[in-house]
């Protein structure tokens, strides 16, 4: 009985030990395996579908716009507020090589500006 309970108290700590160093997770650059590995109710169905629902309307803006993910419940999202990020800016900076310059890309459907580049462009 007693190899046992110290097997418990091993096992208690080991396990508070791995959800301890649990660091955020960002939900606009996270790919559905670290989602369903580090989010409480969160499983690889869900986990793809929120992965699918950032890929089809962009960014998440707010760690409450999981709730517009299919199926999300908002006891989901409250049980793993504490880890959940957005991530830096909502603006990307996308360069395409061209002279020109670059597009900017607003987050949740913004219009993308073209802004001239800092360096000369090249001779033919």
């Amino acid at each position: 009985m007693r190899i046992f309970s110290s097997i418990l108290v091993s096992l208690g700590l080991a396990f508070a030990a791995l959800t301890a160093f649990a660091g955020p997770v960002d939900i606009n650059s996270a790919d559905a395996a670290t989602l369903a590995r580090e989010l409480n109710g969160v499983g690889p169905a869900r986990a793809q579908a929120i992965v699918a629902y950032r890929n089809e309307h962009g960014p998440f803006k707010s760690v409450d716009d999981l709730r517009l993910v299919k199926n999300m419940p908002q006891k989901v999202i409250d049980n793993n507020r504490e880890l959940l990020r957005t991530g830096g800016s909502n603006t990307a900076t996308r360069t395409d090589g061209r002279a020109g310059g670059r597009t900017e890309v607003k987050a949740g459907g913004g219009k993308a500006e073209t802004k001239p580049d800092a360096r000369p462009a090249r001779a033919p």
